[in-house]
């Protein structure tokens, strides 16, 4: 996409040339899962292709001296698809992992030692598994040393969900970060992992809560239906609200598709109940008692891990532990949420409608604004091609992951950093389904390629698509925004002036993006001149120039409402907020509602501020709200009963003035 959009937004090109099944029923999942997903896939086929054509091959270093956006070719092939579970992937700390199945169901340490009782296998050396046993559900458990567990620990998710979205790694509270603090008892520096160095935030409530990323994931979530999808939520059936329902509905007595709509109404219909029954291949791991029936995805499949108990759910953690889970509708009736939750998810009804729950209730998120790729043709330059390892099978079946990667190397090399890094209230824009969303840097890539003479064929380049998201011929921005859960739930949530009162929610940039110089001109640093006339004349260019850049990544969408970078380019609804969403969110100011008549605005206002001056009277913050409350309700009812009176008088002036003559007239002389 970043690189001018080659395939536009088709998603028909992967790892493997392949197709669908001819047979519609083929699709894994209940009979309201096959239907609803035929649906979506009529809404959304460039999301959920008929058949994939395989990812063109890495470019030589002569191909892209002539075109070089076919470099993306090369970074694809070394840098995203080593993810991939074709391919053995990266062999550094905290990547190691095994191939296909085995990439989840073996266990690997982030050091990648073998710490079992094989005594053919090196304990020093790195890159092995961690002892031969299969993780999977509650019923297969796995001992090191002296210790069982069971289930598919969060790291091993993290070995590869630790760059794009970074999921992963925030759902275990990492944020990555530029420096390496702290120091061990050595001096020495915080060792990479994923290559990277973090600072520990609050983790996700359900790691919290001891729950494993298989805990609410299911098994189509992750394994798929046997049909094709082009984007991570294509495949994603699960909501917030199948499990905890709303304050005004339990998870059964929601429709299927809420929270799913792909549409910007909430879903209606009748409830979808609950099922005390599973596919077989559902029952290959471990087997929960239905009771009152197994919840249903918002999509129609089974929760087999979450069972209904009366007005209550039982979750069963694939480690082991039983979790009961009160849904927020009896919370609400048995006086348990807070006033501000209360008032968040049942009085403010549009919260709960056109948001998704993580809007609020994530309050942090991994912003990694800027992503800058070199890739480097010069001085002949190579690093291994992860995709063409993958497809490389000898008659054992074993690829090229497990043998010589130096037998793989194609042209470049690629380098990544980034501009600058925040966590803090994500901007606002809405996501595919058609809910309001936290919003991060999906891929802004800004790219420089390096040709075999060493000289640059692009620049800190941003690429423009033409016709698309707001832009015409001249082209928009390719770099995206991508709307997103950021595994970061808490209990409390972000609070209402982060969205209500900042221009980043609205998609208009940190502080506005009002601190931040124009990047696309070239800044220089240097001895100069008060009127800034550079002095020296061997100088070098300290910022280079990003030249379709004109404000800092972080802003992309201006006060008029003109988009200035794509958003989301999966699904047809993904956009900015639109203004109609921009001006019920937009309350910035109203502090000067009040203050602008505060102390001598009028007499009033005047008396009452030297009345409290006199008293001594010190207004907090509760006191303030306070007075805000009885503002707001004394204005309310004066309106209220103002319109009622002069409802009333007009009522009466015409009465007296037509009604009451008209008794009085010649006609009917007498009446009284």
């Amino acid at each position: 996409w970043s690189f001018g959009g080659k395939n536009g937004y088709n998603h028909d090109i992967g790892n493997y040339k392949t197709k669908n099944p001819d047979d519609p029923h083929k699709r894994l999942g209940t009979e309201s899962y096959r239907t609803y997903m035929e649906k979506l896939s009529l809404m959304e086929p460039q999301a959920f292709p008929k058949e994939m054509t395989e990812l063109p091959r890495a470019p030589t270093a002569d191909e892209v001296q002539k075109d070089p956006s076919l470099a993306v070719y090369t970074y694809l092939r070394q840098e995203c698809l080593r993810c991939h579970t074709g391919s053995k992937g990266r062999q550094k700390r905290g990547d190691y992992r095994g191939i296909g199945c085995s990439s989840c169901h073996i266990p690997y340490s982030n050091e990648g030692y073998y710490e079992g009782g094989d005594k053919s296998i090196n304990k020093k050396e790195r890159g092995h598994l961690l002892v031969h046993s299969m993780q999977s559900s509650r019923d297969a458990k796995v001992k090191v040393h002296d210790v069982e567990y069971s289930g598919i620990p969060v790291e091993t998710c993290s070995t590869c969900h630790n760059r794009g979205k970074r999921i992963g790694v925030s759902y275990q509270g990492l944020m990555e970060k530029a420096y390496d603090s702290p120091y061990d008892h050595e001096g020495n520096a915080q060792p990479l992992l994923h290559t990277k160095r973090y600072m520990h935030m609050q983790e996700d409530i359900h790691f919290q809560k001891g729950m494993l990323c298989q805990d609410c994931h299911t098994s189509n979530d992750m394994h798929g239906d046997g049909f094709l999808g082009g984007a991570n939520a294509a495949a994603v059936e699960v909501e917030c609200q199948d499990c905890h329902g709303t304050t005004k509905k339990y998870p059964w007595e929601l429709p299927l598709g809420y929270s799913d709509e792909f549409n910007t109404t909430a879903a209606t219909g009748e409830g979808r109940g609950t099922t005390k029954t599973m596919a077989e291949y559902l029952k290959m791991g471990s087997v929960n008692e239905p009771r009152d029936g197994y919840l249903l995805t918002a999509r129609g499949n089974p929760l087999i891990h979450a069972v209904k108990d009366g007005d209550e759910i039982m979750m069963h953690l694939a480690s082991g532990k039983d979790v009961k889970l009160i849904p927020l509708k009896k919370l609400k009736e048995t006086e348990k949420l807070s006033k501000e939750g209360l008032l968040a998810m049942d009085s403010i009804s549009s919260h709960t409608e056109n948001m998704e729950c993580y809007t609020c209730h994530a309050t942090w998120a991994p912003q990694c604004y800027g992503c800058h790729v070199k890739i480097d043709y010069s001085k002949g330059k190579q690093n291994p091609d992860y995709l063409k390892a993958s497809h490389d099978h000898d008659i054992h079946g074993k690829t090229g992951g497990m043998k010589d990667m130096r037998k793989y190397l194609v042209d470049g090399a690629v380098t990544e950093s980034r501009s600058f890094m925040r966590w803090e209230d994500p901007p606002l824009a809405q996501n595919g389904e058609g809910r309001i969303s936290p919003t991060i840097p999906g891929c802004q890539t800004t790219i420089t390629v390096i040709g075999k003479d060493g000289k640059a064929l692009l620049q800190n380049h941003i690429y423009k698509i033409p016709n698309v998201e707001g832009a015409g011929e001249e082209g928009q921005n390719a770099i995206d925004m991508a709307p997103l859960n950021p595994h970061t739930i808490s209990k409390h949530s972000r609070s209402c002036e982060s969205c209500h009162s900042m221009p980043k929610a609205l998609g208009h940039g940190i502080s506005g993006s009002r601190t931040t110089k124009d990047p696309s001109k070239t800044t220089i640093t240097d001895i100069m001149t008060a009127s800034g006339k550079v002095l020296p004349t061997i100088v070098d260019e300290q910022m280079p120039a990003i030249a379709n850049l004109h404000s800092d990544y972080s802003r992309f969408l201006d006060e008029n409402g003109t988009q200035l970078m794509t958003v989301g380019h999966h699904f047809k609804l993904s956009q900015p907020l639109s203004k109609a969403q921009r001006d019920k969110l937009d309350r910035r100011g109203v502090c000067l509602s009040c203050h602008i008549d505060i102390p001598e605005g009028n007499l009033a206002v005047s008396a009452i501020t030297h009345i409290a001056e006199m008293a001594e009277i010190e207004i907090d913050n509760k006191q303030h709200s306070d007075i805000l409350n009885k503002l707001l309700n004394l204005g309310a009812w004066i309106q209220v009963l103002g319109g009622l009176f002069i409802g009333l008088l007009i009522m009466f002036i015409i009465y007296r003035v037509f009604l009451k003559k008209e008794a009085i007239n010649p006609r009917n002389e007498g009446w009284k």
